[in-house]
């Protein structure tokens, strides 16, 4: 039934072939996890209708979920459904439009269908359409809480943490100069100290020196003059 109601709805390629995957169950994941490096396969069906819309275009994927939802929840006996079909066969006929649809309603007169009824079965379709798209957006919601807003705070939180390191590097490069700083004065400090030091100890050697050389000659001049 899900290919009978893809002909209804689908404008098929120049070919006229489809290469759409079947869908098996309306419980497929609407919107599929993002993935940081998606690859697309060399044989990748393109849309069969490339209708743009704000930088969209109609995929082959969603029209499978939403005409497998149409016919999950498809009606019993002669409804829109079967209208469009009764309408499809008309194509090939060269026709105006009121008339295509008005000769598709006296054959659906024969099924027992009636002009409201038809509306009606075709506004549960447009229902059941609308489901799905809160449904979607739903999924949609979920994906970005999971794949952008998670990742927009890990972001925040990774700007804060590049400033508090920044501030932490700002303070550890103030603190080294500082250190600096007094290593320069202190070596200052030192370089002056071993210098008065230096000049402490040559004065001293230098007065010993010269008092021992006094003594030194009075004791020779003794032993030489004292005989």
């Amino acid at each position: 039934m899900l290919k009978k109601l893809k002909s209804l709805f689908v404008i098929e390629d120049e070919h006229g072939s489809s290469a759409a995957k079947p869908v098996e169950s309306t419980e497929e994941e609407i919107v599929p996890a993002v993935q940081s490096n998606p690859v697309v396969p060399d044989n990748d069906p393109s849309p069969m209708v490339e209708k743009s819309v704000a930088g969209g275009k109609v995929s082959d994927k969603f029209l499978n979920i939403l005409l497998a939802a149409m016919d999950k929840k498809n009606l019993d006996g002669f409804d829109y459904l079967e209208y469009k079909q009764s309408l499809q066969s008309l194509d090939q006929i060269s026709m105006d439009e009121p008339t295509k649809y008005r000769s598709a309603f006296a054959m659906a007169q024969t099924m027992g269908a009636n002009a409201s009824n038809l509306v009606k079965t075709a506004q549960h379709y447009l229902q059941v359409l609308a489901e799905e798209e809160k449904k979607f957006e739903q999924a949609l919601i979920n994906q970005r809480n999971l794949q952008i807003t998670e990742k927009e705070q890990k972001l925040k939180t990774f700007n804060q943490s590049i400033a508090d390191k920044t501030g932490q590097i700002q303070k550890l490069t103030e603190e080294i100069n500082q250190i600096r700083k007094n290593m320069e004065n202190m070596t200052g400090e030192l370089q002056e100290a071993q210098f008065k030091l230096d000049t402490t100890k040559n004065d001293f050697l230098i007065t010993y020196q010269s008092l021992v050389d006094h003594i030194r000659q009075d004791i020779e001049n003794m032993n030489q003059y004292l005989k």
